[in-house]
């Protein structure tokens, strides 16, 4: 009896021991199916923002609307033959002859308003002008730079480089700025006539030479008493000729 009752509780505890391992595995299913319906909402989600994030319109930005630095030199419904050449574009005929007469067609730059003869709005005009470079052209036709740096008292004359800048209302074949060579050409504010009047009364002082600048030689004179007379003699013949000049090297007034 004892052995019938060892085995109905064995078999009890196997059954709920099966039952437990059923409610295990139930469990576990319905945990994973509940995982998957959860992750598919959020795959969807993140998919849905990557398509919003990817099919974002692109808005393209406004086109630059400033206005081109020429216009400022280009006169509002001025004629358009009397336009500066910065206003307008020519097609230029370098096989012109030389000094002659020459005729070209020009069109004017966006943004820029002339007016023929008539009054009337055009863009198409054409323009008379000497065949010749800019460099070519007359002293009186550009602006050039100036330099103090060079000594325009000496034998033979010193040039320097200059950039030279042809002036608006000039029209010429090339380009308007170029360099070129120029004699030293430039005064510090001293006046011949001041120079040679000390050279003539004060020169055995030296002060026609602490005038110019040159206070070395001022003081040879002074200790000296202009060289017994000799040296201001010859300073005053060399101040004369316009030899002697300024100590920074520039032209007298």
């Amino acid at each position: 009896m004892a052995a019938l009752a060892g085995l109905g509780a064995l078999r009890r505890l196997c059954s709920v021991a099966l039952f437990l391992s059923q409610l295990y595995v139930l469990s576990g299913r319905a945990g994973s199916l509940m995982t998957t319906k959860h992750s598919q909402p959020q795959s969807t989600f993140a998919k849905s923002l990557t398509s919003t994030t990817t099919n974002t319109p692109y808005f393209k930005a406004a086109e630059s609307t400033e206005i081109p630095s020429y216009v400022t030199k280009c006169p509002s419904n001025g004629l358009c033959s009397r336009l500066p050449p910065d206003c307008m574009t020519c097609n230029t005929n370098y096989s012109c002859i030389y000094g002659k007469p020459a005729t070209f067609d020009c069109k004017v730059k966006p943004h820029v308003h002339c007016v023929d003869q008539s009054n009337h709005e055009q863009e198409n005009f054409t323009i008379n002008m000497t065949c010749q470079f800019c460099w070519q052209l007359a002293t009186t036709d550009y602006v050039c730079t100036n330099s103090t740096n060079c000594m325009t008292v000496s034998c033979p004359r010193q040039r320097y480089n200059a950039t030279c800048t042809v002036r608006d209302h000039i029209h010429c074949l090339g380009n308007r700025v170029f360099p070129k060579m120029l004699y030293c050409n430039w005064t510090g504010g001293y006046k011949w006539s001041t120079a040679l009047a000390l050279s003539i009364t004060l020169g055995g002082f030296g002060a026609d030479r602490f005038y110019l600048g040159q206070w070395r030689e001022g003081l040879g004179k002074l200790f000296s008493f202009g060289g017994l007379g000799i040296w201001t003699l010859i300073d005053v013949l060399l101040i004369g000729v316009g030899y002697v000049g300024p100590a920074d090297g520039s032209l007298y007034i």
